[in-house]
């Protein structure tokens, strides 16, 4: 059987308490998916690692807007096409205004999330971005059997959230590792099951697993298996997370504890 993991964005921003943008629980993920990881290591074919990976300057932080006083938006703050277009914000850097004012309304149309402002995080080349220490301890362990885990960054164009690790939610036709990630998706159809974990469960695991299975086809949704202990939402998110997991599961989406994987 070829096993293959995709971990999701088990950095320290998400995954550490001391992170910038904490997702309650993943500390304690990232330790049941360690001991898992080292339990099977042997029987792991590939193991996909994505990272979060941003600039400061980014449309999803808050630097980028701004309202009539020149403030910069709380955290968690959502932008809407009504709230450019009538002034409640707008971006720090005038030049900006007309891309992302064009940048909402696509939002608007292609189902994917409202513009959320999140902490600043996952900055390049800062801790943050780092994967948290027992999961970097179990890819370690891994990687001493001559194998190579497979990291995959997303999130560095400034004008796109990119919680998906297939696909940025805009694609920027200018900038290729915004667009469908082909490569990924080749290697990970010739698995015969692929196990999911990583943070968060209401926006990038999400969103990840759903293109995932968009572009799979539903034939081979029973392929993909969430591993459920070692994933969590974004508090306040839990809704998203619980619409997600029903809709997978009646594609055909397994969910399985840590301890009963492979058992």
């Amino acid at each position: 059987m070829n096993l293959q993991f995709l971990i999701i964005d088990p950095q320290n921003d998400f995954a550490n308490p001391k992170g910038s943008l904490f997702v309650a629980g993943a500390d304690q993920d990232s330790v049941r998916l360690a001991t898992l990881l080292k339990r099977h290591a042997d029987k792991i074919d590939d193991i996909h690692v994505t990272l979060d990976t941003h600039h400061w300057v980014d449309i999803a932080h808050p630097i980028f807007w701004m309202d009539s006083n020149g403030k910069h938006p709380q955290a968690f703050t959502q932008i809407t096409e009504d709230d450019v277009l009538n002034g409640k914000w707008q971006t720090t850097h005038p030049a900006f205004q007309q891309r992302a004012l064009d940048y909402v309304k696509f939002l608007k149309t292609n189902a994917r999330y409202t513009l959320t402002i999140w902490p600043a995080h996952c900055l390049i080349g800062q801790w943050g971005n780092n994967v948290v220490a027992p999961i970097a301890e179990a890819l370690n362990h891994w990687e001493n059997r001559l194998a190579m885990v497979d990291f995959v960054t997303k999130g560095s164009n400034m004008w796109t959230e990119h919680y998906s690790a297939v696909q940025a939610d805009v694609p920027d036709p200018e900038d290729p590792s915004t667009q469908l990630n082909t490569r990924l998706i080749n290697t990970l159809q010739e698995a015969d099951l692929i196990a999911f974990s990583g943070q968060a469960l209401s926006h990038c695991v999400a969103n990840t697993i759903r293109d995932i299975a968009n572009n799979f086809g539903d034939e081979n949704v029973s392929k993909l298996v969430l591993i459920e202990d070692t994933t969590s939402p974004v508090t306040g998110f839990e809704d998203l997370a619980q619409q997600f997991l029903a809709e997978m599961k009646a594609r055909g989406m397994r969910t399985v504890k840590s301890t009963e994987f492979l058992v």
